[in-house]
């Protein structure tokens, strides 16, 4: 049986989840609170696997509730249920250990699947958070994807071997080019990122996040 918490400060609405979700199958309702300091404080009395919890409350927030339970309770799921779901909101809540985001607009079926596949262990998000968190990461990796766009792929994949602490030689038999080709490429590096030697540019790759000390 899956022990179940609800934090809302609104009680027509935590009335109305209790009743959604308390008999369903493998669920039991142990609790509710309608604050976020009274959520931290039941949520440690019962230790339920999860507690779904909004996050606009008085007196304590719900991520910062979020935050102390799982600080004390590791293990349990964390269900965000709230009518907002801006971007700052949502990454707050991740940070603070949520392991599902939904609002309140989905359809009681899908909260109920939610709840149950929190208290398993699985992590779940709406179809618009998980685009939002889709599009956050893709963004991430985009931007590291160009680092440096003066130089042509060939110059950054040298400029990486260089800050991984290869020489020459070296990098011309990890790239199958010849000695004159690297050094004519290295040349070019040096002169795109206006640096004046081997090691300006080194560390200037290692800042940016390529290569590793050797």
């Amino acid at each position: 049986m899956t022990r179940v918490v609800i934090a809302d400060d609104h009680p027509v609405f935590r009335r109305g989840l209790k009743a959604l979700l308390d008999g369903e199958d493998g669920l039991e309702v142990v609790g509710d609170a309608a604050d976020g300091q009274e959520a931290v404080k039941v949520v440690l009395d019962l230790e339920p696997d999860v507690v779904v919890m909004d996050l606009h409350m008085p007196v304590l927030g719900g991520v910062e509730a979020a935050k102390q339970i799982r600080e004390v309770l590791p293990d349990i799921g964390v269900l965000v249920l709230t009518m907002h779901e801006d971007d700052e909101l949502v990454f707050a809540a991740m940070k603070a250990g949520a392991r599902g985001y939904l609002v309140k607009t989905t359809d009681d079926d899908e909260i109920v699947r939610a709840v149950q596949a929190i208290g398993a262990g699985e992590a779940i998000f709406s179809a618009t958070i998980a685009q939002r968190m889709m599009g956050y990461f893709t963004a991430i990796s985009s931007s590291k994807a160009v680092l440096f766009p003066q130089l042509t792929d060939r110059e950054r994949d040298v400029l990486e071997l260089m800050a991984s602490g290869l020489d020459n030689p070296s990098i011309a038999y990890k790239l199958s080019l010849s000695g004159k080709t690297v050094r004519n490429r290295v040349s070019a590096i040096f002169t795109k990122l206006q640096v004046a030697d081997r090691a300006q540019a080194i560390v200037r790759a290692r800042e940016a996040g390529l290569g590793s000390p050797s």
